[in-house]
């Protein structure tokens, strides 16, 4: 089962990899040029245009995108956020609801296995391949940076290992609602709302003090990315709210996969 798994999901794994990677592989290429030229000191001095806040939603206020390094802090955490939730999203909606959708559900219920079984065959393929795409994302660019520049390797694996603070709540969370649902349509509507809708709430909670409270409606503030680039290190608690998340929606899905009318 759980090799089955795995091979449903090989070529929407290696498809979302490649389409991340293929973006920081052009800004690798690409910003050694930038910064030889005039370009990044008049990018810097017009970052000084925009308010604050704007720029503290971006990281833009503590880090400069004259280097890749620091692009990467900046505007390219987003992609990485985004794209590793969007995946982890799809990937918990797709592997409750695939086999309804297929019709293929009375083939399992007829295997000699409980649905206990089946669920952590499912959830085990789905973690391998989360953790298995932020570390390779990782890797990907650390060979990318260390080739052209210098970079604080500390700061650099932290802000690497960051993704598996949001991505792994997105997938259990996703794999939880997605035993209420029965079309992987809507549901896979519903995950990747929960993503972008959070990340909407983490940035608007940056631009003012007063509604700076969204972000504990956000997913993504248990990455903490400020906490990461100023202090060198990850947030204790946050990395312990992320975990209890993870399991707690991982063992509500095993409980309600149990009780979960199958058609």
């Amino acid at each position: 089962m759980f090799k089955r798994e795995i091979k449903i999901n090989l070529k929407s794994f290696i498809l979302w990899t490649f389409i991340l990677c293929s973006i920081f592989l052009v800004v690798f290429l690409i910003y050694p040029s930038l910064v030889k030229s005039d370009n990044m000191k008049m990018m810097d001095e017009l970052m000084k245009v925009f308010p604050e806040d704007f720029l503290k939603s971006f990281n833009m206020d503590i880090s400069s995108i004259s280097t890749a390094f620091g692009w990467l802090q900046t505007e390219g955490l987003i992609f990485i956020y985004l794209v590793t939730g969007a995946f982890a999203a799809i990937l918990g909606s797709n592997l409750i609801l695939k086999e309804e959708d297929d019709k293929t559900i009375e083939y399992l219920n007829s295997l000699p296995t409980t649905r206990t079984k089946i669920a952590i065959s499912k959830i085990t393929a789905g973690l391998i391949y989360i953790i298995a795409m932020v570390l390779f994302i990782g890797l990907f660019n650390y060979i990318g940076l260390i080739s052209s520049e210098d970079i604080n390797d500390k700061i650099f694996f932290y802000l690497s290992l960051s993704p598996l603070l949001t991505s792994l709540v997105i997938f259990s969370l996703s794999m939880f609602i997605a035993t209420f649902i029965s079309k992987t349509k809507t549901m896979v509507g519903i995950s990747l709302g929960i993503v972008f809708g959070s990340y909407i709430l983490n940035i608007l909670s940056t631009i003012s003090e007063s509604i700076e409270f969204l972000k504990y409606f956000s997913i993504f503030t248990l990455a903490d990315t400020r906490n990461i680039i100023v202090n060198s290190s990850l947030n204790p608690a946050m990395l312990f709210i992320s975990l209890s998340l993870t399991i707690m929606f991982l063992v509500l899905t095993l409980i309600k996969y149990n009780k979960k009318e199958l058609v």
